[in-house]
């Protein structure tokens, strides 16, 4: 799986495969309990970072926000932490922590050898999760071969399931190193998967 950019944006791409994707594990609480008290008490990182990636395109990221950036909004108005699955809960951990939009694509749902980011053409949407069809048009998006199946700001229905093995997980803003080995501890022990970056 290759992972490329149409459009002047930086990013972390890493494949991840062999998983086990369990429903929520108790023994992720600790984690739960970590973001939720990093996101109320600030030391969470730049939410303008996001910020200033969305308004670079013309998105006007208090209308589209970015998802990292709506999740520790839901945190600090003292809603609970989504618990989805054991990689969605690291993935949507990571995200507030960092400030950083987070992606996942099960491979069995990709179409084709690679995701693109680009731009959304007028018109296009996919299908999100709990959602009806969600409009990319003029927006950052992760595209397929078959067209758009996702962006910075909301899920679409290829993403990660208790039936996924494999996944791409794309950061939209560049990690910290640190950041990178952090995120593959959390998916050897909740996802039970190994990781590789996609170059």
């Amino acid at each position: 799986m290759r992972v490329r950019s149409e459009i002047d944006i930086e990013t972390v791409a890493l494949e991840l495969y062999e998983l086990e994707v369990t429903p929520p594990r108790d023994d992720f609480e600790l984690e739960v309990k970590r973001t939720v008290q990093t996101a109320r008490s600030d030391e969470v990182g730049q939410v303008k970072r996001a910020r200033e990636l969305y308004r670079k395109f013309g998105i006007d990221p208090t209308r589209v926000r970015p998802s990292s950036e709506a999740l520790l909004r839901r945190l600090k108005k003292s809603e609970p932490f989504p618990r989805i699955n054991s990689l969605v809960d690291v993935a949507n951990a990571m995200s507030v922590q960092l400030q950083v939009p987070v992606g996942l694509y099960d491979l069995a749902k990709v179409k084709g050898d690679e995701l693109v980011i680009r731009l959304g053409a007028e018109g296009e949407k996919y299908a999100g999760i709990g959602k009806e069809m969600v409009s990319v048009a003029g927006r950052i998006c992760v595209a397929d071969g078959e067209g758009p199946c996702g962006n910075p700001s909301a899920d679409s229905q290829r993403t990660i399931t208790t039936s996924t093995d494999s996944a791409v997980w794309i950061y939209f803003l560049p990690v910290r190193d640190d950041d990178i080995d952090r995120t593959a501890e959390l998916i050897a022990v909740f996802g039970r998967g190994l990781v590789r970056m996609i170059q």
